[in-house]
């Protein structure tokens, strides 16, 4: 062994001596425990068979828990995709590590697990889903999917280059797992963080799992036709109901040809963006989706559902791609499994299984996560650790997603930093219960106003409560005897027999938000708009192509309202008093009622790359005596580089001459689809206006 190299391993199990309360077998270097930690994305409990699913076998996840320990109460903070991703890394809340939602970008500067055990002598690699936007930092190796990434054929980006890679995407994450595992020193502990794409939206199974269910009609959850009746606001105006917002072709694989659009008018419709996905395909994987796909198709249109009937062969059909894509994900850690088995590596290697989040499987009528509810707060967590116990089903201890950090950290015979505000498993892991062990769990929900329309909320869990506080322009508490009613369809917050809980839950909450430092939800507020005055306001507006309903401007005539989005624009943007158009172009005759003088036109328009909004090509201006006949005022056309720029509202000025008219035609061209650069390519671009302002 070389003299640097011995001397630097002595000293670090010195180290990890000095800071661990536990003492390896051995003390060579050589027994540091390894470490995997395969996650999923979405992949809710509700689809693992250990448990206790009713839909689906998982036989090797199975196989995990039969050798190690499931947590039944596991967590997260933030029940979102890369807030999720970032508590782990770091073993912090969001408002500390500054990853509120997805619209914002991991700081990769700031400390994290892999970086704490890189400096400790460990390998470390991230192959998969990264989605927190940065450069993965801390890892010697990373190959990695841009963004939310492909099923088939996918990108990947190996050490900096992009490259399509032929094949199901859940396979390929696994054969480069496996294959860095090969590459690596064998003489060095490793650090493996394997994250898989699946089975997150838009559910595409793999070839070999077309079939999988064909001849089955699966459950309805029990609240599959909740009506919301006791929850507060938030709970009705979601826009995460299997029945109405999905897309018949990017989520239910339904193409529908031009001579069909008339029959699924009521239906959200995205021909481009799930022909940009299809045609990724190499042509033996196209014959062999529409073989598995076209005749169903062609039944489901001769069958023109109507009501429950279509919601129900909706449910069907996601549910069905959802499981497809978990199987997959399972055989792919049996892979994995059996892999550490064959290189003697099972025995010193700590196996971590859980998803970013849980997922909502059709409860409550619903897809997707986000809510402080059981199906999104709650995620699998199954842990095989090194001399540890086996084939524990842990009901007690409440785990929360910022522990993982620690827990690899103490694993490691690593120093915990304080600044972490998880805690280390590894007592629970060896089968002792912590008398100090919390009782009860925090959660902070961000995303809002954004996808979903799930509004800002707070609130704490215990074994048998759960107090939710919905803020921002809602003001709403609920609470939950989930001992009572397990599916929280009953908010007794206003029954009178729950208020000395309710006041212990409250004092709780802030204990934990102190204990948290997250006692001021109004930092992380948008920005406040601003009131207007000019010689529009109170004109009538008529479109030519509808604005989206979520995205109303509170108002028919909300371009001329007298409010305008503010000047200061962070990443939490309040779509309040903008309108938005999808796809389409805003192409508005105006009345202003009588005719007045016009100097300068002045529309504001917004570009949020994380949000899929774009600036303008162009904005044209016309003016009329008759609303008939129109006289062009002039093309103005965008400013800035839409892919440099991320955020910003940018104001298309023209000037008028002192023109006398009742009648204006405003055309901002949309760019129509997300360009090739973006995460969202081939999805359709929004469009986002607040003031027209006339002087």
């Amino acid at each position: 062994m070389q003299r640097r190299k011995f001397i630097k391993e002595i000293s670090l199990t010195a180290a990890g001596l000095a800071v661990s309360p536990y003492i390896f077998n051995s003390c060579s270097p050589k027994k540091k425990r390894n470490i995997l930690f395969i996650m999923t994305d979405d992949h809710a409990f509700q689809a693992i068979s250990s448990y206790g699913s009713k839909l689906n076998k998982t036989p090797n996840i199975d196989r995990l828990a039969k050798e190690g320990m499931l947590f039944e109460q596991s967590f997260v903070t933030n029940s979102i995709c890369g807030p999720s991703r970032a508590c782990m890394l770091t073993g912090k809340y969001n408002h500390i590590n500054g990853m509120l939602d997805n619209s914002t970008t991991f700081d990769g500067s700031q400390q994290t697990f892999v970086k704490i055990l890189k400096e400790h002598g460990y390998q470390t690699a991230i192959v998969g889903k990264w989605h927190l936007k940065s450069e993965p930092t801390g890892f010697d190796y990373w190959n990695i999917l841009p963004g939310q990434g492909y099923y088939y054929n996918p990108d990947f980006i190996e050490m900096g280059e992009k490259k399509r890679i032929e094949g199901y995407v859940t396979d390929l994450t696994t054969d480069f797992a496996l294959s860095w595992l090969d590459k690596r020193d064998k003489s060095d502990p490793f650090c493996l963080l394997l994250h898989h794409k699946a089975p997150h939206r838009n559910w595409m199974p793999g070839p070999e799992y077309l079939d999988k269910y064909d001849n089955e009609k699966l459950p309805l959850p029990e609240t599959f036709y909740d009506d919301y009746n006791t929850r507060s606001e938030s709970a009705k105006t979601q826009t995460m109901k299997i029945d109405e917002d999905m897309y018949i072709e990017y989520d239910l694989k339904v193409p529908i040809s031009e001579d069909e659009r008339d029959q699924f008018k009521n239906e959200k419709l995205d021909d481009q963006w799930w022909e940009n996905i299809f045609s990724r395909m190499t042509e033996e994987q196209r014959i062999e989706w529409n073989k598995a796909y076209d005749d169903e198709n062609e039944q489901f249109k001769k069958a023109n559902l109507k009501g429950k009937e279509l919601a129900e062969w909706k449910y069907q059909r996601y549910i069905k791609d959802y499981l497809r894509c978990v199987a997959s994900v399972d055989d792919n850690v049996g892979r994995v499994l059996d892999y550490l088995k064959e290189n003697n590596l099972d025995d010193n290697t700590l196996v971590v299984y859980t998803s970013d989040q849980g997922f909502y499987l059709g409860e409550h009528g619903w897809f997707d996560k986000r809510f402080m509810y059981e199906e999104s707060h709650k995620t699998p967590l199954i842990i095989r650790a090194p001399n540890g116990s086996k084939g524990i089903v842990n009901k007690e201890n409440m785990v929360v997603n910022i522990d993982y950090a620690p827990t690899f950290l103490d694993y490691a015979g690593v120093a915990i930093p304080n600044e972490m505000q998880g805690k280390s498993l590894r007592k629970i892991l060896d089968g002792k219960n912590p008398a100090d062990w919390r009782k009860a769990v925090y959660y902070h929900y961000f995303e809002y106003p954004a996808e979903h329309g799930v509004k800002r909320h707070y609130g704490i869990r215990t074994e048998r409560y759960k107090l939710i506080h919905f803020y921002y322009d809602i003001d709403a508490w609920e609470l939950y005897d989930l001992e009572k009613d397990p599916h929280e369809i009953n908010n007794v917050y206003d029954n009178s027999e729950y208020q000395n809980i309710i006041a212990e839950l409250k004092s709780e909450l802030q204990k934990l938000r102190e204990q948290y430092d997250d006692t001021d939800e109004t930092k992380y507020l948008p920005k406040g708009n601003i009131k207007v005055d000019h010689k529009g306001i109170g004109a009538t507006v008529i479109f030519e192509h509808p604005y989206a309903s979520k995205y109303s401007g509170n108002n028919p005539n909300a371009l001329f309202d007298g409010w305008r989005g503010p000047e200061e624009l962070v990443s939490h943007v309040d779509f309040s008093v903008w309108q938005g158009f999808e796809k389409n172009d805003l192409i508005a005759k105006v009345d202003f009622g009588k005719e007045i003088e016009i100097n300068k036109i002045s529309a504001g328009f917004l570009h949020f790359l994380e949000s899929w909004i774009f600036l303008p090509e162009f904005v044209e201006y016309a003016y009329s005596q008759d609303n008939r006949n129109f006289v062009n005022l002039g093309k103005v056309s965008r400013k800035g580089d839409i892919k440099s720029t991320k955020l910003v509202r940018e104001m298309y000025e023209i000037n008028a001459n002192k023109i006398k008219t009742q009648y204006l035609k405003i055309i901002a061209k949309n760019i129509g689809l997300c360009p090739d650069w973006h995460q969202g390519f081939g999805k359709p671009a929004w469009l986002f206006a607040d003031e027209v302002i006339i002087k």
